[in-house]
């Protein structure tokens, strides 16, 4: 009789804490802010791509910020690295991202503004000291702009660009980049006011797991499933493939990542599309991106060159032909 009570008490304890469960997400859910009417972005058509400074970045001199005095504000939960709110000297609030997403971040986001996309604004310090915390090497500072609200995900599989040229060269995009963390908790839709207008931008707001190679990194524990890939790993990012192989009238990347087959269907003529935008960045630039991200002169070397690759076999695609691949 004892144990059919304890049986029953731990099956009403069960039922009772999923209930709660269920009941504070559908709160969650509820507190959610509801989207305004604004102008829908994810890419803009750049007239000036060859003039963009890469090494500064969508922030530009402007946005610099004043590393007089950095304080803490408080710690960023949730993702892969530590983060702290922070205000810089002149009062701008900036969340700093530490360890080994700092770099490859900085430099993803200087590749993907570079062709259009919108983006967040960041800066990589090579050394920064936060009062109350420390002193950190390499850390990234992205900007938290008074006139930018944040609002939730949106999901690659149903948004307002869906089946469009720009989004699908945003895939290949983040396959080029090797960015295998494509979950949707991953983007965000940033509320940007300038004066009377509204405008919706749609970015990816978390590049860090990119310049690594997709696929290829088992967990050490083994009933935990396969870690997904390298982050800033400037070897593997330029000995992995890029590209399998062209069918027909559709090209196959090689990534092994998070929802995979967002890179199904892939059109040569969408390649295509984004190659011929980054083929018009100089060697300059691109590696200008890697210099803002504080890598050395033989990563900016090894990183360029594997970008500038990857870019020439998209600008060479043809139907039905073999992949054109320089070393």
């Amino acid at each position: 009789m004892l144990q059919l009570r304890a049986a029953r008490a731990t099956a009403i304890l069960a039922i009772t804490f999923v209930i709660s469960c269920a009941s504070v997400t559908y709160a969650q859910e509820k507190e959610k802010k509801a989207l305004p009417k604004g102008t829908q972005i994810l890419w803009r058509e750049p007239t000036d791509i060859a003039r963009r400074d890469l090494l500064l970045g969508p922030g530009g001199e402007q946005m610099k910020p004043d590393l007089s005095r950095i304080t803490f504000v408080k710690e960023e939960k949730g993702g892969y690295s530590k983060k702290y709110r922070v205000k810089d000297g002149k009062g701008r609030t900036w969340v700093a991202k530490l360890g080994k997403e700092a770099q490859s971040e900085t430099a993803a986001v200087r590749l993907v503004w570079a062709v259009g996309y919108v983006t967040e604004i960041n800066y990589l310090v090579p050394r920064l000291t936060i009062e109350g915390k420390g002193t950190f090497e390499n850390v990234r500072l992205e900007a938290r702009p008074d006139n930018v609200d944040r609002f939730d995900e949106w999901t690659w599989t149903a948004n307002p660009f869906a089946g469009k040229r720009e989004l699908q060269g945003l895939k290949v995009l983040m396959a080029l980049m090797e960015n295998w963390d494509l979950k949707d908790s991953n983007n965000r839709v940033l509320v940007v006011k300038r004066g009377n207008a509204t405008e919706l931008h749609y970015i990816v707001s978390d590049l860090g797991t990119t310049f690594g190679k997709t696929g290829g990194q088992k967990s050490p524990i083994a009933f935990i499933k396969s870690i997904k890939g390298s982050r800033n790993e400037p070897d593997d990012f330029a000995n992995d493939q890029f590209i399998d192989e062209v069918q027909g009238d559709t090209v196959r990347l090689d990534y092994d990542g998070k929802n995979a087959d967002l890179m199904r269907n892939i059109s040569i003529a969408d390649a295509r599309w984004i190659g011929d935008l980054l083929a018009r960045l100089s060697d300059r630039q691109i590696e200008d991106a890697f210099r803002a991200a504080n890598y050395n002169a033989a990563e900016v070397r090894l990183l360029s060159g594997a970008v500038r690759r990857r870019i020439n076999e998209l600008v060479n695609l043809q139907r039905g032909g073999a992949i054109t691949r320089v070393r």
